[in-house]
């Protein structure tokens, strides 16, 4: 199967067209609060000329019922992404995909005995750069879809992909110039080194 793809973090249609024409298989799109924020129409016009097959993904953080019930409405997204203790206080469509985040500081052994089919591992705080945990990002991936996130650039996802054998891989700021700020050529080399990583393994 090949490796899935996602550019998160997009505000607008360039930032869109070039993950898009970079070979992205997912858009994602922050409601929470973050440089990367963007409101529910911001996202609906990024995403007016987005080709059937991309992905359009909801990144959330412990929304408020009435926050998601808004982005549902109103950009009415593929998947939702948040952490995996959220989805319990949201009521979701039936035809609205999961993408549960589980984080080195709260993926207990507890939990992780009861993995879902999909899931994002990423560190301990979305957007900053941090690295996750490969090691046991690798002992997950053997049980599930997982989608590494974390702290990933072009210099890095090579040895991410390798080490871990991940279902997919996501990046926000290490294809961004500055904080919220995307780089088309940081977009191009990412996908394309992520591509490359996957042909060798």
């Amino acid at each position: 199967m090949s490796l899935w793809v996602k550019i998160c973090g997009l505000r607008d249609a360039a930032d869109v067209a070039c993950a898009v024409e970079a070979g992205a298989d997912a858009v994602g799109f922050v409601f929470a609060r973050s440089v990367r924020e963007v409101t529910p129409a911001q996202a609906l016009r990024a995403c007016q000329d987005l080709p059937e097959g991309v992905l359009r993904i909801a990144v959330m953080r412990h929304p408020e019922p009435a926050a998601w019930q808004q982005v549902w409405r109103e950009f009415r997204p593929d998947w939702l992404q948040t952490d995996w203790r959220d989805y319990a206080a949201l009521v979701l469509a039936p035809e609205l995909q999961r993408l549960p985040v589980y984080r080195d500081d709260s993926t207990t052994e507890e939990s992780i005995g009861q993995l879902p089919a999909q899931l994002l591992f990423e560190g301990s705080d979305s957007g900053t750069g941090r690295t996750a945990d490969w090691a046991r990002a690798a002992q997950l991936a053997r049980r599930c879809r997982l989608v590494l996130a974390g702290g990933l650039d072009a210099d890095n996802v090579a040895e991410a992909v390798r080490k871990v054998q991940p279902f997919g891989v996501d990046v926000s700021s290490g294809v961004e110039a500055s904080p919220g700020v995307k780089d088309p050529a940081r977009i191009r080399a990412f996908i394309a080194a992520a591509r490359a990583a996957e042909l060798n393994t």
